[in-house]
């Protein structure tokens, strides 16, 4: 039998060991964990919407009308006109012809990607393309060909060197860097090549664009350039779940290949409705956009004036690179008895010596806030050692 607690203490040796907060009351930046106050930084909340009380209340409303429960799966007696009327809201927020609700991010990427290509096919896979996109390349059981990180003339030579059915996916927001994908030179090279191109903008959708819109927005991409986006609900939304959204007939299709839509119950009604409700705050309140962006341009400029290396990231996501795993920890462990929360990222999760503290920033977080966290940091320089 193999040999379980010898591989987990091995984990801990090596500074890979993970263990899971007990955290208490809603998330927001002010945060209980382990029964110790601490101010948040490492929430993908970006909008602050997970305890807005217009969202909480739509959700409390909605459960006398709807209940708690999805019933069954979409397909059998579990698609209400909740869904419906999201999956409506989600396609104009996108500027999409149609969208489809998973239950979850890692849900949508498995089952898209696994039903848009299959065994024959070949697939193309940025390098650092999150873990779920990785696993929905292996579970379609087509060829897998990945390519350096944002790296066009790699992917064109591949592309060129390859014939049949072709399907390039890659993150809009590469979750862990905080960097965008180069996606008008994508959707250049699959409109030359005749690949479909998926692009996973669970990081950009509500943070992104004019109207919080993601990537595609803010880079002005129809779906004609990109035919199928996948955008998460449990980050700026917000609430839980998923979507893809492009054309009619692709959509369509999904409804009809998707493993992963076609045979789990449905997400509560109720969690639509909410849903619904956050992408009203999203179109009414630009506002929550800008403060985002004044808080992650004043942290650029304060943490790099301290020392510290950063990534050339313009999101919310503000990783502060370290190499070494312990000394990954061991500044995450100082900045914590401050009481400032920032987890540190080891591998596998990144590529290994490139451990990193990732800094994220809400909405909810304030000037002031800040202001806690570059004292914090200034306190702990002597901890880098970069």
């Amino acid at each position: 039998m193999r040999d379980f607690a010898a591989e987990l203490d091995a984990r801990k040796s090596a500074g890979l060991y993970r263990s899971r907060r007990l955290i208490s009351g809603p998330q927001q930046p002010a945060l209980t964990a382990d029964d110790q106050s601490v101010l948040a930084f490492c929430s993908n909340d970006y909008l602050g919407l997970a305890s807005h009380p217009s969202v909480s209340g739509a959700l409390l409303a909605a459960v006398p009308e709807v209940g708690v429960g999805g019933g069954s799966s979409h397909l059998i007696c579990g698609h209400h006109d909740a869904h419906h009327r999201l999956e409506l809201a989600l396609a104009g927020l996108t500027r999409r012809s149609s969208a489809l609700f998973f239950s979850t991010g890692y849900m949508a990427n498995l089952g898209v990607i696994s039903a848009l290509a299959g065994r024959g096919d070949t697939i193309f896979s940025d390098r650092l393309n999150h873990a779920s996109i990785i696993d929905g390349c292996l579970l379609s059981r087509a060829r897998v060909r990945r390519y350096p990180h944002n790296d066009m003339s790699a992917l064109a030579d591949m592309l060129a060197g390859t014939s049949g059915h072709k399907l390039v996916v890659t993150d809009g927001v590469f979750s862990m860097d905080g960097d965008l994908a180069p996606l008008r030179e994508m959707a250049r090279l699959c409109r030359e090549h005749d690949a479909l191109l998926v692009v996973d903008d669970a990081h950009g959708i509500g943070v992104l664009g004019e109207h919080g819109g993601g990537t595609l927005e803010q880079l002005g991409l129809s779906e004609q350039e990109v035919p199928v986006l996948i955008g998460t609900l449990g980050k700026a939304i917000g609430t839980s779940g998923a979507f893809a959204a492009g054309p009619a007939l692709l959509m369509d299709y999904l409804v009809q290949k998707a493993r992963t839509y076609i045979y789990t119950t449905a997400m509560p009604p109720a969690v639509a409705m909410a849903t619904c409700a956050a992408l009203e705050v999203i179109r009414d309140e630009p506002e929550r956009r800008n403060h985002l962006r004044h808080l992650v341009e004043r942290f650029r400029t304060e943490a790099s004036a301290l020392g510290y290396r950063l990534m050339p990231s313009h999101t919310p996501i503000q990783p502060i690179m370290v190499g070494d795993n312990w000394a990954a920890l061991t500044l995450s462990r100082e900045l914590e008895a401050r009481g400032l929360l920032v987890t540190a990222i080891r591998p596998p999760t990144v590529p290994e010596g490139e451990a990193r503290l990732r800094v994220t920033f809400s909405a909810a977080h304030t000037d002031a806030d800040l202001d806690r966290l570059i004292a914090g940091l200034a306190d702990c320089r002597c901890h880098y050692p970069g």
